[in-house]
């Protein structure tokens, strides 16, 4: 088939595992589906295990000149020295060759000679050197720093500091240059972030040279180990306009991850740059932040509220706000907890923001925990292993917890095996079974690719076990692996940046973290092509579904948790409007009748209860009335401002005319009380990325 012919050729590079991590899930799905080439892969196999077990069986000759008796060889004459001697192309090459060395040996000769002129005429006192001692983590060869001395004086050689790595994590002691130390010689610089060098030390306040370059002045010498950015993010395509007449139904799944926002935040104040397109989900920022939705009152676990105002960044459209509040449960009156910690202890976790931030991030966790509540923990790293069986007791908790050290490789799949296994053996009937992963993501040992990771969670989460995926550290970051764990293994997904991340995430909202008060939530939209042109979902692009998987009750979609809330924008082209929207041929053998309403759309939802197979629709109606003002809807002024922020970000090409200066106004006028502080810290992110975006 023409289509198996670029997997072809790339099929003895997987056997050999050559393959780029890209390449081999590709393939890998390409093999599921296609038996031909399957039955070739197979086939390549015996024959490369074929020819493995001729060489290792094939006899030696019995001596070593055999080869001359081989009845193809042209000629039995063996030329003597002489021969070669009186060859005049070989007495010419010979010469050549001679002439050729001497060349070299001078040059090289001059070039030693002036280095070693030009480092007597630069150093004119005597030189201090010492070796800095490099880091656990990725292995860097040591340089040698020189630092001059103005006077010609002793000096005493500094004593070198042994390597210390503590239980809490890498916290790597300094060496300390000689001093007066005002400018510092360097061979080479491994820079990764700012003037991260590879080495411990405080150089605060130097002038750093590399070789004849002034690298930075004033610069600080930071203990961070140099990496390779290996950073992974799902390409994001942006949903198009639907012309409503050929596709009225728009169908999504809910999503409650916050990961995206986070991430932004750190690449905008720790890495001081902007984020790559495809890490900014705009749908996990809008619904980073809580929205002024009324709390349900009937027998359904969440209302549903829904707003219209006019689109801030296209002239002539609107926007239409789909609101979801999930009732809020107090901490007292949750069910009781059987968690399990998936901690990753691999040597890519041995980094401050990482292992140290994952330890402090569990104990705030542990905090909370009731009496009623029982912890274990499950440890990976070059294999997986159970370090803390079940508990409720907080010291013991907490000591296990002060005792994780990081290394080794990642061994993933094994840990989460092992720790919903463990959960599985603890399950507490109507409570609260749920395992929590806290990693980069950085899964290199066994099942370890996407596809295989996905479809072990698939498997477990039909076991009433829920997952909350709790993203830690940079370089090595995998996003696009655990969105995909937590949205397979009905769960939830947070990265932590910092503490403050942490205890907002797993304290201040505990309950919409760890429990589930409705699964498999989906929603479907139909427009009245009377009153909507055509239409736009804002995000969601990787929650889209298929328009039949809305009453599939076996399709999976996702989770509400206590008091969350969820968000979900559409922009609309009113029916009236002149633009132009791309639709398909007319049809020859059907037609499409209008009904006369003035109703604007309907809103469909189906959820689950969390121990429930079959689910439950609601329904409600929004009438095509006039558009809001953004001052009389502070919900979707606010979150109009955060979906404008994440077009500019993603370059997308509906961002229309948004800009910084508008985006900050919205988001200024619809602040609101803000007792934690997110809305201000919004604020100061775009204004962060403004000065950023030039």
């Amino acid at each position: 088939m023409k289509n198996c012919k670029p997997f072809e050729k790339q099929l003895v590079a997987y056997l050999h595992g050559e393959l780029s991590e890209t390449d081999f899930q590709a393939l890998d799905r390409h093999l599921e589906t296609c038996t031909s080439c399957r039955a070739e892969l197979e086939a390549r196999r015996s024959t490369l295990e074929l020819l493995g077990e001729a060489l290792e069986t094939a006899p030696a000759p019995e001596r070593l000149d055999a080869w001359r008796d081989l009845p193809h060889r042209p000629s039995a004459h063996r030329m003597t020295l002489a021969d070669w001697w009186f060859n005049p192309r070989f007495r010419a090459g010979l010469v050549t060759a001679a002439a050729c060395s001497v060349f070299i040996f001078l040059s090289l000769s001059l070039v030693v000679f002036n280095v070693v002129q030009k480092e007597e005429k630069a150093f004119v006192a005597d030189e201090v050197a010492f070796e800095a001692p490099v880091p656990e983590g990725p292995r860097m060869e040591l340089k040698k720093l020189k630092v001059p001395v103005k006077e010609k004086v002793a000096m005493p050689k500094p004593a070198l500091r042994k390597r210390i790595v503590a239980k809490s994590g890498p916290e790597f002691p300094q060496a300390t240059a000689p001093e007066p130390a005002p400018i510092v010689y360097a061979e080479s610089v491994a820079a990764t972030d700012g003037l991260a060098f590879g080495h411990a030390g405080n150089f605060s306040g130097s002038t750093v040279v590399v070789g004849k370059e002034v690298l930075a002045r004033g610069a600080v010498w930071r203990d961070t180990p140099a990496q390779f950015n290996t950073e992974q993010y799902d390409r994001i395509v942006d949903n198009a306009f639907k012309a409503s007449m050929e596709n009225p139904l728009s169908t999504f799944s809910i999503d409650v991850d916050r990961a995206a926002y986070a991430n932004v935040r750190r690449f905008l104040t720790q890495s001081n740059r902007l984020p790559p397109p495809d890490a900014v989900r705009i749908e996990e920022m809008v619904n980073y932040f809580d929205y002024d939705y009324p709390q349900p009152k009937g027998e359904d676990p969440f209302v549903v509220s829904m707003e219209l105002a006019d689109c801030p960044w296209n002239a002539g459209h609107q926007l239409a706000l789909i609101g979801l509040q999930g009732l809020e449960i107090e901490t007292k009156d949750l069910p009781p907890n059987n968690l399990v910690f998936l901690l990753d202890v691999s040597d890519s976790m041995n980094n401050p923001a990482k292992l140290p931030l994952l330890k402090s991030a569990m104990r705030l966790l542990v905090e909370q925990l009731r009496p009623e509540d029982r912890v274990s923990i499950v440890v990976y790293a070059g294999a997986a292993g159970i370090v803390l069986e079940p508990t409720s007791e907080k010291g013991r908790i907490l000591e296990a917890i002060e005792r994780l050290n990081a290394g080794g490789s990642t061994a993933g799949g094994a840990g989460i095996e092992l720790a919903y296994k463990t959960a599985q053996q603890n399950f507490i009937k109507e409570g609260n079974n749920r395992v929590i992963l806290a990693t980069d993501g950085d899964f290199n040992v066994g099942v370890s690719s996407d596809g295989a990771l996905t479809r072990l969670i698939e498997e477990k989460r039909e076991s009433g076990i829920f997952l909350t995926v709790l993203g830690f550290g940079t370089g090595n970051y995998k996003d696009s692996k655990m969105e995909k764990l937590a949205d397979q293994g009905n769960g939830n997904y947070a990265y932590i940046d910092d503490i403050l991340e942490a205890k907002k995430v797993l304290v201040s909202e505990m309950g919409g973290t760890l429990v589930t008060i409705a699964k498999d939530v989906k929603v479907q939209v139909e427009f009245n092509p009377r009153k909507v042109k055509a239409y736009r979902l804002i995000g969601y692009e990787n929650r889209i579904l298929a328009k039949e998987d809305f009453d599939n009750d076996q399709k999976d979609a996702g989770e509400l948790g206590a008091g969350h809330t969820v968000t979900a924008l559409y922009e609309l082209v009113p029916a009236g409007s002149d633009e132009e929207i791309p639709v398909a041929g007319k049809l020859k053998y059907q037609k499409t009748k209008l009904l006369a309403s003035d109703e604007l759309m309907t809103v469909k939802l189906r959820y689950k209860q969390p121990d429930a197979d079959v689910s439950k629709l609601i329904t409600e109606t929004v009438a095509a009335s006039a558009a809001l003002a953004m001052e009389e809807a502070p919900n979707i002024g606010f979150a109009s401002a955060v979906a404008e922020f994440g077009l500019l970000l993603r370059h997308s090409e509906h961002k229309g005319s948004a800009n910084y200066d508008a985006i900050l106004r919205r988001a200024k006028a619809a602040k609101g009380a803000d007792e934690e502080g997110y809305r201000a810290e919004f604020i100061r992110l775009v204004e962060k990325a403004q000065l950023l975006d030039r």
